[in-house]
């Protein structure tokens, strides 16, 4: 399963190699959960909760323990750190490496590197996050798609030399470091922006009018209905929607793109049908909004300023709208939603504040989709041996 290569087109010094020659493939299992003593007992057991923990490198911790006693009577085994883990079943494809030692669940195939001679665990998973789309390939199953043993049994893998393993692996993790670091970046500045929102959109803290004085005065309370046109678009059938025109936006952001448009500028539109009923929504100009949305039409109000409406609402509570047992919906009832306003003046300026917190977001986002391109295409290169790198200062031909 070496992407882009045939086992002729082996780089010279490299291997086409049965995975299970060069590295210790291992199972897992579950222990009995009517035994509580198999459990709780302090040993790090990767299971399908722990999914969403795979992916990133090092596995650091799992959603569930079990103990030395659910070991030993079981087909459960304590697999050492380092050992290199993939889902064979929920999560297809997701893989990470053990950051110390743990057992895991039938769910997932684990391979023990020797780390030495044969084969390292950061190669081995970083061959591993190159061929994801083809292990969920791989999946099959009418109800519970999983990749079956037989396929493990016959995997192979392009082993280069030890050491050239080793250097590929160092390059990389320089690529998923930045990764990393980016991803902390976009956590802090989005838990910085909901901190300002926290402070800005209660009135708890006042910004600096043009004169260099905070903004005083009470703030109105008023309902929403009586600043802004409530509505609920029509709605366009799928079968509309094309790859050209204007955006169309749905319960879930763009669905897609439709040759005409419904409002000619931007709009504040609310979830108003499904599973994210009262997320908020800002609409790009001359674009559809459907009947799966409430609009929060501002165009005739020239006292208040769009973006701080939007913002003011992301930040509401507006599940209490929320009815129907079945389909959840929000319906004309948001026209009595109260909020309160500042002057246009600071509306002006707190919006501008989060703007220019989403354009940092924005920023480092991109950045983001930069790096983890830029790794793709070197793992492309690195991991076929289209490009060779350089091992106790010289260069492998």
């Amino acid at each position: 399963m070496a992407r882009n290569l045939s086992p002729e087109q082996i780089p010279q010094g490299w291997k086409y190699e049965l995975l299970d020659k060069v590295a210790e493939r291992c199972s897992g299992h579950t222990p009995s959960k009517s035994i509580p003593g198999y459990w709780n007992g302090g040993i790090k057991w990767i299971s399908l909760a722990d999914t969403y923990r795979l992916d990133n490198g090092y596995i650091y911790d799992t959603d569930k323990k079990i103990s030395h006693e659910g070991i030993q009577n079981s087909s459960a085994q304590l697999h050492p750190a380092e050992t290199v883990v993939l889902s064979r079943d929920a999560g297809i494809g997701k893989s990470g490496v053990m950051a110390e030692p743990m057992a895991v669940s039938q769910h997932f195939i684990a391979w023990k590197c020797d780390n030495q001679e044969k084969m390292n665990s950061w190669f081995l998973y970083n061959w591993l996050q190159f061929h994801k789309s083809e292990f969920e390939r791989q999946a099959v199953g009418s109800t519970i798609k999983t990749i079956g043993l037989p396929f493990f049994k016959k995997l192979k893998v392009v082993v280069p030399p030890y050491n050239e393993q080793r250097k590929i692996a160092k390059i990389l993790s320089t690529w998923d470091k930045a990764i990393s670091t980016t991803e902390r970046l976009i956590d802090n500045s989005k838990q910085q922006k909901k901190a300002l929102m926290q402070q800005l959109l209660t009135g708890k803290k006042r910004l600096l009018d043009d004169s260099g004085k905070p903004f005083e005065g009470e703030w109105e309370e008023v309902r929403l209905g009586d600043i802004a046109r409530i509505y609920q678009p029509k709605t366009i059938s799928q079968s509309k929607l094309t790859s050209t025109g204007y955006p169309v936006y749905g319960a879930n952001g763009i669905i897609g793109k439709y040759s005409d448009f419904n409002h000619d500028t931007e709009q504040v539109a609310v979830t108003c049908r499904g599973s994210t009923c009262g997320v908020v929504n800002w609409t790009l100009p001359k674009s559809w909004i459907t009947g799966n949305a409430m609009v929060v039409n501002l165009d005739a109000n020239k006292e208040c300023i769009k973006k701080f409406i939007y913002y003011l609402l992301s930040s509401s509570n507006l599940q209490y709208l929320i009815t129907g047992s079945g389909q959840p919906q929000i319906t004309g009832e948001i026209k009595n939603h109260k909020i309160s306003l500042p002057n246009k003046g600071e509306q002006e300026k707190i919006a501008a504040v989060l703007i220019n917190a989403d354009k940092e977001i924005e920023l480092l986002e991109h950045q983001l989709a930069d790096l983890k391109q830029e790794k793709k295409a070197l793992m492309q290169q690195l991991l076929t041996g289209k490009r060779r790198v350089k091992v106790d200062n010289e260069a492998v031909a």
